[in-house]
């Protein structure tokens, strides 16, 4: 069988799985090719970059030391000293996270809509982060950031190993493409 490498900019309130028994979107709606599988998972309320996959060997090695890259719109405006906290790990309640790259983005650029839009509050700016983490636990960014004080608004995956969507102009909510595996490590 032909080995498939898709990349689909998965919508906030989809699930990353066919199925669901619930009222929830999920992958089926975006006709993509039988049997490849979501290569790890984006929860239903996060966006962006989702690797699917026939090639379960490749699912699985990559997933083990291949860094994920995200972008999360936080409530507040964390100072180098919150970042560092990041950068060097955090407790959480399901033990120490791994050390990762943090830094604050400049607010120069726009993403498309998210519908529903992210609660606002007047008297609470907001902030851009960009984190890239070497592991994948459950919500593990939006538990970072609430651990440090900054709660997680919108959270879009924009890389996975070397293979980066620009979630501005690229790839759009909802779209797909078939890749090379070779994007996604230069190994």
């Amino acid at each position: 069988m032909k080995k498939k490498y898709i990349v689909l900019h998965k919508p906030y309130g989809v699930l990353s799985q066919f199925t669901s028994e619930d009222i929830h979107r999920n992958l089926s709606e975006f006709c993509l090719p039988k049997g490849v599988y979501a290569a790890g998972r984006l929860d239903k309320d996060s966006e962006g970059l989702l690797l699917l996959t026939n090639d379960g060997p490749f699912i699985n090695e990559f997933l083990k030391d291949h860094p994920r890259t995200y972008i999360a719109q936080v409530e507040g405006i964390p100072e180098e000293s919150d970042l560092i906290k990041l950068r060097g790990g955090v407790m959480l309640n399901d033990g120490i996270t791994k050390s990762c790259k943090a830094r604050l983005l400049p607010l120069d650029f726009e993403l498309p809509p998210r519908d529903p839009p992210i609660r606002e509050r007047k008297s609470i700016p907001t902030s851009w982060i960009k984190l890239s983490l070497n592991e994948g636990r459950n919500r593990q960014v939006r538990r970072m950031t609430a651990a440090i004080g900054f709660p997680t608004l919108r959270l879009i995956r924009v890389g996975l190993g070397d293979y980066f969507i620009n979630p501005i102009d690229g790839l759009h909510p909802g779209k797909w493409i078939e890749v090379s595996k070779k994007v996604f490590t230069s190994k």
